[in-house]
């Protein structure tokens, strides 16, 4: 397991979000991120966010929200974000030294991050390119990520993860492609108050991003993508690749590159990568 993530030791659980815990144990000189703050209740973390790009926040400033009211993910849809339930938070990172180009490859950071806190807490997790976060014999869904990119003076991106940490109370749409919904404690973890959970991710985050940084955004160079190849259920799948304004087709994944596009073999033969589309799992080839 990450080092840096048995510094973390839960404590007696909590309804709230301990801000002054995850400030003793991650803002700098002790941990690695510049400023933290919770609030009660906000529309969106990543709006909150992309405007402290403008007012110049610095790299590396976290915001978590106790409840959205308007939290999104992928292609504008609702993430549903009821009081006390999850861990919503979203991240400034300012990576100077990584392209524009290779920005994408966040997604797959984070999606690391989530799977090692998984593993922490004894969940049986997998990803679901490009951005979900699998869990239990189900196979439902249990976190997902959001990367944008932020026009700024200096290169910006703001990097969001929702993550169910208890039940929903109210029933939630499924997904693309019918994912139900699941939460950390719904699959048996070990920990479910969400300053620990938070703790453990936010740790576990800088752990992943900071080689992937060095690395200019490179994660085979960064040394992830063999761990993320080893997690993604997606390889080895028969999808259908959905894409905003286009047609769906069908596909067969082979692999994952070095940018975190999905390589796959399209119906005839030919094959391409694809950098960003909703991908609906249909059967392992292998079957």
């Amino acid at each position: 397991m990450i080092a840096s993530l048995s510094r973390v030791r839960c404590v007696t659980a909590s309804r709230h979000l301990d801000a002054g815990r995850l400030r003793s144990l991650l803002l700098a000189p002790v941990g690695p991120y510049a400023s933290l703050d919770v609030v009660a209740r906000t529309g969106s973390t990543n709006a909150d966010l992309r405007a402290a790009v403008a007012a110049g926040q610095p790299d590396r400033t976290v915001l978590l929200a106790e409840e959205q009211t308007a939290g999104s993910g992928r292609r504008g849809r609702d993430w549903a974000s009821p009081p006390g339930q999850g861990i919503y938070l979203s991240v400034l990172l300012r990576p100077a030294e990584v392209p524009m180009a290779a920005l994408g490859s966040l997604a797959i950071v984070a999606g690391l991050a989530l799977t090692d806190v998984t593993a922490e807490l004894g969940v049986d997790a997998v990803l679901k390119w490009p951005n979900d976060v699998l869990a239990g014999p189900g196979r439902a869904k249990c976190a997902g990520v959001l990367a944008e990119t932020v026009p700024s003076d200096e290169q910006a991106v703001v990097l969001g993860i929702g993550l169910n940490v208890l039940p929903m109370r109210e029933p939630v749409r499924p997904g693309p492609g019918g994912l139900p919904a699941t939460s950390l404690a719904e699959q048996g973890a070990r920990i479910t108050d969400r300053t620990d959970v938070a703790a453990l991710l936010l740790a576990a985050l800088h752990e992943r991003e900071l080689p992937w940084r060095r690395a200019r955004g490179d994660l085979a160079a960064a040394g992830l993508l063999d761990d993320y190849r080893a997690r993604c259920a997606t390889l080895g799948q028969q999808v259908r690749l959905e894409v905003a304004g286009g047609r769906a087709r069908l596909a067969t994944v082979v692999d994952v590159d070095p940018s975190g596009a999905l390589v796959v073999d399209d119906e005839g033969g030919r094959r391409r990568s694809v950098y960003a589309a909703d991908v609906i799992h249909l059967r392992a080839v292998s079957e």
